[in-house]
C-alpha cells in the first residue's frame, strides 16, 4: 500500500463533498404477483438517474440477504429521500431504503 503522511491527508480531506449513500432493502412486497415488472422499472429509473448525474455509483446486490442495492447520490441525505420515495419499487413496497450522509473525492470512479 501507498505511504500517506500526515500533511498529505490534511491537504486532501478539505476537497471532499457530501454525498448520500442509500441501502436498498427489501420490503414486505418483495415476493408480490408481478414484482418482476415493478424491478424493471426501478432500474430503468436508475439508469434515468444515472445519466442525469444524480445517482453516480449503482450497485445491485444478489446475495441472498435482504440488502437488495447500494447506491451513492450527487445529491444531500434529503433530496436523495424526494427521490427514492418516487421510486417505483419503494412505491409498491417491494423495496424500502436507508440514506446517510457520506463524504467523498469528486471524481472518484470504480476501476474499469
Amino acid at each position: 500500500m501507498a505511504t500517506i503522511t500526515d500533511d498529505q491527508m490534511r491537504a486532501l480531506m478539505p476537497t471532499t463533498k457530501i454525498y448520500s449513500v442509500m441501502i436498498l432493502k427489501a420490503g414486505p412486497n418483495r415476493h408480490m404477483a408481478g414484482v418482476d415488472s415493478i424491478i424493471w422499472e426501478h432500474g430503468r429509473r436508475n439508469f434515468s438517474m444515472r445519466a442525469d448525474g444524480l445517482l453516480s455509483i449503482v450497485c445491485p446486490v444478489g446475495d441472498g440477504t435482504d440488502v437488495c442495492g447500494i447506491g451513492i447520490f450527487n445529491l444531500g441525505p434529503e433530496e436523495t429521500s424526494k427521490l427514492m420515495e418516487d421510486d417505483p419499487g419503494v412505491k409498491a413496497g417491494v423495496f424500502v431504503y436507508e440514506v446517510h450522509p457520506c463524504r467523498s473525492f469528486p471524481g472518484d470512479a470504480l476501476p474499469a
